[in-house]
């Protein structure tokens, strides 16, 4: 098995308070990075870094409300000031919406979404993006979704912010790549989550459902997710950006 080496590299994780963000953030420490671990729920932020530092590795935590532009800059800064550089930027911090048909979704649901999921990861990327030019490089990883990649009925403004999210990851892409700065998204199926778990409640039957549309039959594990988003990070992926990677039990296809 491929061993990935972050050692002496900084990472920046949104939504490090649980689910693929929590798993990211031990991997990456594991693997023998300086982790800042970011949530909107400061105590699970600093649940996942003290963690980190039982086991051995380094790390910091701050609360983050990524749709909020000022706040962002200023975790930015703060990684920088704790870690001397920002090598890797892993924005993940997300949010679902009404599961409802379009024309009963809420304007208050429809910018709630938007907010964090879309114009959250633009405020993200604009701050990472001019650190990493200063230092000549760095790489971004976007969580998407495969609801940026096809239709998700009933979740009109999810399926919207992911859709923005891969095609922000690409137009980025190409706008960095002679710098050294590498961008690319992973677009995971259902994966367990709390996010999963609420919409799974909505209906008995919903589990079921979801299953049949996932060729190999199960739902995504957050290692699933990790281990595309540490290959991605990582120099053995020098070559690839502008990547938007559905990883997704066969179900895009």
């Amino acid at each position: 098995m491929t061993q990935f080496d972050f050692k002496n590299k900084s990472v920046l994780i949104t939504g490090a308070g649980s689910g693929i963000g929590r798993a990211a953030a031990l991997a990456f420490a594991s693997a023998g990075a300086k982790v800042m671990s970011t949530d909107l729920n400061e105590e699970t932020a600093a649940e996942t870094a003290e963690e980190i530092r039982k086991n051995g590795g380094v790390a910091e935590s701050a609360g983050l409300d990524v749709s909020n532009h000022s706040k962002v800059e200023v975790v930015v800064a703060s990684t920088v000031n704790a870690f001397g550089s920002l090598d890797v930027a892993l924005n993940n911090a997300g949010t679902g919406g009404q599961v409802k048909r379009t024309a009963e979704v809420s304007l208050s649901d429809w910018d709630r979404v938007i907010a964090v999921n879309q114009s959250g990861v633009f405020y993200c990327m604009r701050e990472e993006l001019k650190q990493m030019q200063q230092q000549g490089s760095g790489v971004i990883i976007n969580i998407a979704s495969i609801a940026g990649m096809k239709a998700m009925p009933k979740q009109m403004a999810y399926t919207a912010s992911k859709h923005a999210v891969i095609g922000m990851t690409k137009a980025a892409a190409l706008e960095y790549a002679a710098g050294k700065i590498r961008i690319n998204a992973v677009c995971p199926v259902f994966t367990r989550s709390a996010m999963l778990n609420e919409l799974l409640s909505h209906n008995e039957s919903v589990e079921r459902k979801l299953l049949q549309t996932i060729p190999v039959g199960r739902f995504g594990e957050p290692a699933d997710i990790v281990n595309a988003i540490l290959w991605l990070s990582s120099d053995q992926s020098s070559f690839v950006t502008g990547l938007c990677l559905p990883i997704d039990g066969g179900q895009t296809a």
